[in-house]
C-alpha cells in the first residue's frame, strides 16, 4: 500500500514515519528453561541453614517443606530414595543444615532445593562423640577382627540382655521356637533407652558371665534415633562387651543403624530377628548338609550302577560273544532238526504198525480166527509200545545230550557272565577296554549288556 506524504501547509510533503520492527518475545517455557540452566548449573551443590516449616510427608514417601530464616524462605524436597539415608525425621520449627542442588519446578515457576543430606543443628555433638569414641576404641584394638570369637556350632543355652516387654524379645522367641525349640534361653531384663539403660546393660552382661554355662550372649534393642540408641554407644557398655567371656552378638536397631556395641561384639546382627536366625543357622545348615550328602550318595551309587551296566553292555557286543551266540543257535537248530526227524520216524513207524494191524485184521476177518486176531492185536500193541518207547528214549537221550552240551556252552560263554549284570565296553574302534586310562574324556563308547547294547560318552573317569 502506497503511503502519501503529509502536507502541513508549507507546500512540501513530509514522508510518513516507518513502522517499528516487532521484537521476538520468549515463551514462558523458554524463559523458565533458561533460568533453570543458570540456577541448576550455578547452584548444583549448596549448603543451606534454616528452620523447617510446612513439613509434608507425601504418600509417595517424599518430604516437602520450606527452609526459612527471619527474612526469606526457600522450598525444599527430600526424595524417597534419599530419606533412607537420613536417621531422623524433621519437624516444623527444627533448625537444620541441608545439602543439595537447586532445581526449577517448571509447572509452577518455582525453584526448590533437592536435599541429599539433612542434619539437625544442635545434635551434631552426639555424632561427633560417637566418631571420637569409635576412633579411640578402634586404636585400642577392641574392633580387631582377629579377636572375634566364633559362635558355637550348636548352642544349648543363650543369654539375652534386653527389655522383657518389648517386641524385640518376642521376635527372637518366635524364631527360636519355630526352628530350634529345645534351645534354652535366659532373659536378663534391662532398660535399653534413657540415662539408666547403660547401668542395666552392663549389669546384665556381667551377671550372665557370672552365672556361666551360656554359649552365646545377645544384647538387643529395636530401632530408633541416635539418641534412642545412645546407651549402646557408651564406652562402659563397649568395654563390658569386650570383657565378656561368652561370645557376644549385638542386635541393636535396624539394618542401617550402627552402634559402638556392633563393632565390639563378636558378631553384629542387623536386627534382633537376624540374631536369632544366626544362632539357629548352624542346626539348619547341618540338616541341609546331611540331606545334600544323602542325595550325593544316592546319585553316586546310581551313576556307578549306570557305568557298570554300560560296561557290561559294551562287553556283550564283543565279537567273541557274537561267535558263541552263533554256535548256540547252530546247536539249537540241530536239536530242532533231530526232534523233527524223530517225530517223522515215529509217525512212519506208527503208520507202518497201523498198516500191519489193518492187514492182520483183514486176515483175521478173512479167516475168522478169533484167537489169531487177538494174538495179532496183542503183538501189534506190543510192537507199538516198544516203538514209542524206543523213539521217546532216543529223543530223550538226544535232548539230554544236547542239554548237557548247552549247559557246558553256557558255563563257558561270556554271555552267562553278562546275564549276571556285567557288561563289555568298547571304544569307537571296536577295541575292548580294560582300564579307565585307556579312554579320553568325551570319547564315544559302545556298552554291550546281557540283552542289547548302549552307546555312551565319557563325562568323567576314575583311574583307581
Amino acid at each position: 500500500m502506497e503511503q502519501k506524504g503529509l502536507d502541513f501547509g508549507g507546500g512540501v510533503p513530509v514522508p510518513a514515519p516507518a513502522a517499528p520492527a516487532r521484537r521476538r518475545a520468549m515463551t514462558v517455557s523458554e524463559l523458565t528453561s533458561r533460568l533453570a540452566g543458570v540456577l541448576e548449573t550455578e547452584f548444583f551443590d549448596v549448603w543451606i541453614e534454616g528452620e523447617v516449616s510446612n513439613l509434608t510427608i507425601a504418600a509417595s514417601g517424599h518430604w516437602y517443606f520450606s527452609l526459612k530464616d527471619a527474612n526469606a524462605q526457600v522450598r525444599a524436597v527430600v526424595w524417597k530414595t534419599a530419606t533412607r539415608l537420613i536417621r531422623f525425621k524433621p519437624k516444623d520449627g527444627m533448625k537444620v543444615i541441608a545439602r543439595g542442588s537447586l532445581k526449577v519446578y517448571a509447572p509452577k515457576g518455582d525453584y526448590q532445593v533437592s536435599v541429599e543430606v539433612l542434619e539437625p543443628i544442635g545434635k551434631g555433638s552426639l555424632q561427633q562423640a560417637y566418631e571420637d569414641l569409635k576412633e579411640k576404641l578402634e586404636k585400642e584394638g577392641l574392633f580387631d577382627k582377629a579377636k572375634k570369637r566364633p559362635l558355637p556350632l550348636l548352642p544349648r543355652r543363650v543369654g539375652i540382655v534386653t527389655s522383657p516387654t518389648g517386641a524385640v524379645i518376642q521376635d527372637i522367641l518366635r524364631v527360636v521356637e519355630r526352628r530350634y525349640a529345645n534351645l534354652q534361653i535366659a532373659i536378663y531384663p534391662a532398660r535399653v533407652q534413657g540415662e539408666e539403660a547403660v547401668a542395666d546393660i552392663i549389669r546384665g552382661i556381667r551377671a550372665l558371665n557370672a552365672v556361666g554355662g551360656f554359649d552365646v550372649l545377645v544384647v538387643a534393642r529395636g530401632g530408633g534415633s541416635l539418641e534412642d540408641l545412645w546407651a549402646f554407644n557408651d564406652e562402659r557398655v563397649a568395654r563390658a562387651l569386650a570383657a565378656s567371656k561368652i561370645p557376644t552378638i549385638s542386635a541393636v536397631g535396624h539394618e542401617t543403624d550402627f552402634t559402638i556395641a556392633d563393632f565390639v561384639a563378636d558378631l553384629r546382627a542387623p536386627t534382633p530377628s537376624a540374631a536369632a536366625e544366626r544362632i539357629v543357622h548352624a542346626k539348619d545348615e547341618i540338616c541341609t548338609q546331611l540331606e545334600a550328602l544323602r542325595r550325593r550318595a544316592d546319585s553316586a551309587l546310581g551313576l556307578r550302577l549306570t557305568r557298570l551296566r554300560a560296561r557290561v553292555g559294551a562287553v556283550t557286543q564283543h565279537r567273541v560273544f557274537e561267535a558263541e551266540r552263533g554256535r548256540v543257535r547252530t546247536h539249537g537248530q540241530r536239536v530242532d532238526d533231530l526232534a523233527r526227524r524223530a517225530e517223522g520216524a515215529l509217525r512212519r513207524r506208527a503208520d507202518a504198525a497201523r498198516q500191519s494191524l489193518r492187514r492182520g485184521q483183514a486176515q483175521l476177518d478173512a479167516f475168522r480166527w478169533e484167537r489169531q486176531i487177538a494174538a495179532r492185536r496183542e503183538r501189534v500193541a506190543n510192537i507199538e509200545r516198544r516203538l514209542e518207547s524206543s523213539v521217546r528214549g532216543r529223543v530223550a537221550a538226544r535232548r539230554s545230550t544236547l542239554g548237557r552240551a548247552a549247559g557246558k556252552l553256557d558255563s563257558l560263554s561270556p554271555l552267562a557272565v553278562l546275564s549276571r549284570g556285567y557288561a563289555l565296553v568298547f571304544d569307537d574302534q571296536g577295541r575292548l577296554l580294560h582300564r579307565a586310562g585307556d579312554v579320553d574324556l568325551g570319547a564315544d563308547l559302545r556298552v554291550r549288556l546281557g540283552e542289547g547294547a548302549l552307546t555312551a560318552r565319557v563325562t568323567g573317569k576314575e583311574t583307581k
